[in-house]
């Protein structure tokens, strides 16, 4: 049996052990689990959506933590460690805690009368799973990678469903509308469970299919809404659902416009199985008040005023755009941008360019990514010239084109690193580097 004596060997071989990266079907990854005998005691919580699950897997965590429960909560892609994609009580788990299960993946998939080869995401998310199941926590929460029908995270049955926002994402694999999109992302629903959309204008597909299974679906604005203004900080708001009224919340610690339907939809999903989990408002308070997550419109301390964005689609972009609008005034923002190539790279920077007057665009260290040259031209087709007040400047990597930024940016600047997790990474690894 092939084995390797760390974490990162595991990870190396796997990202080439499958011919595909991303491989649509559950039928291999199902034969793995069932030899692996997985299987959970405690309710199972799956997350999907174009942007905001991993806001609301970290919501619904944090707040489940603070009531008491142990929680193992798995969310991907990952910044700067693969641990990230495992929590367990709040903290990362070990390489050393991971290895074993790598192992029973692989083992098991041997084990099969004609062994299947596993992609990276199906291998590791078995392993996470693995490692949950054998803790004996007390809830678990999966964020699902891509679409929802057919994504590893979905050989699991839910005990509730999660879907956040649909968007025009991923549509090589989910489709072309947001009527296909939906369809794909409520594969995620079972009969008789709960099924939330915090989506306010849900596809009918995916209503529709909520309906002809039996899921109990649960629309946001006609079973459960929030009431309140968004943009003051010292302002309350409410959360509204079917049995229960949650009142005088502050808002949660990680900013945005968004961040209230997240919240909502979490919320909605803690109600649906208060029977289980039940958590009182107090557990919600410190809940919100508590939860983190790197990336997700962070403003770090200091200056110039640095604010990191994962956002990589129009629906993201115009939520980041809208987000940076309500941050105050700045004379100049410059911006680090790389993306992937199968984005839709006209629509994130149509609603991008208002806000930004300088763009260090760069190359990114995966074969799916956009080059500089390409999105200078996406930027050039836009409108955006070069001038005193202007301009876009190519660079190899994050990094390098971060440290210009710093070096043309004043104190009164603000510096915007978005458009995908690897520009993020790139940023954040770097900073790190100056820090020793």
């Amino acid at each position: 049996m092939t084995t390797f004596p760390t974490l990162d060997a595991w990870l190396t071989h796997l990202e080439s052990a499958h011919p595909v990266g991303i491989d649509m079907g559950l039928a291999r990854i199902s034969q793995v689990r069932d030899a692996l005998q997985l299987s959970f005691a405690c309710p199972v919580i799956t997350v999907g959506g174009t942007n905001g699950k991993g806001s609301t897997c970290a919501i619904l965590e944090s707040i489940l933590l603070r009531a008491g429960y142990s929680v193992g909560c798995h969310t991907s892609p990952h910044l700067l460690a693969f641990n990230e994609r495992a929590r367990i009580n709040g903290q990362m788990a070990t390489d050393a805690e991971l290895l074993p299960h790598f192992e029973a993946v692989e083992q098991a998939r041997r084990s099969l009368p004609e062994p299947v080869s596993l992609t990276y995401f199906e291998f590791t998310t078995l392993a996470i799973m693995h490692l949950f199941a054998e803790r004996g926590l007390d809830a678990v929460i999966f964020e699902v990678g891509l679409g929802g029908r057919l994504d590893a995270v979905n050989i699991l049955d839910t005990d509730c469903a999660i879907i956040t926002s649909i968007d025009i994402d991923h549509t090589d694999f989910l489709g072309e509308t947001r009527e296909k999109i939906g369809f794909e992302k409520a594969g995620i629903f079972r009969p008789g469970k709960p099924a939330i959309c915090a989506d306010p204008i849900p596809p009918q597909t995916l209503i529709e299919h909520a309906e002809k299974i039996g899921a109990d679906l649960w629309l946001f604005g006609r079973d459960f809404r929030y009431e309140g203004q968004a943009g003051s900080e010292r302002q309350q708001w409410s959360y509204i659902g079917p049995s229960m009224r949650r009142s005088a919340l502050a808002y949660p610690a990680l900013r945005g416009a968004n961040q209230l339907i997240n919240t909502s939809a979490a919320l909605a999903g803690l109600e649906a199985l208060r029977d289980r989990l039940p958590v009182s408002a107090q557990d919600i308070r410190l809940g919100l008040a508590n939860v983190e997550l790197p990336g997700r419109f962070q403003v770090l301390p200091g200056k110039p005023s640095i604010v990191l964005d994962v956002g990589h689609n129009p629906h993201a972009a115009a939520v980041l755009g809208q987000n940076l609008g309500n941050m105050g005034y700045f004379p100049y923002t410059y911006a680090v941008f790389g993306s992937m190539r199968d984005k839709d790279i006209a629509g994130v920077v149509a609603h991008l360019k208002g806000e930004i007057d300088h763009w260090c665009v760069t190359d990114l260290p995966t074969p799916r990514a956009a080059s500089a040259e390409e999105l200078e031209m996406a930027l050039r087709e836009a409108g955006v010239a070069d001038g005193p007040d202007c301009s876009v400047t190519r660079f190899a990597t994050p990094a390098e084109a971060f440290q210009d930024a710093l070096k043309r940016a004043s104190d009164n600047d603000r510096i915007v690193v978005f458009g995908s997790f690897y520009t993020v990474a790139g940023v954040m690894a770097y900073r790190k580097s100056q820090q020793h």
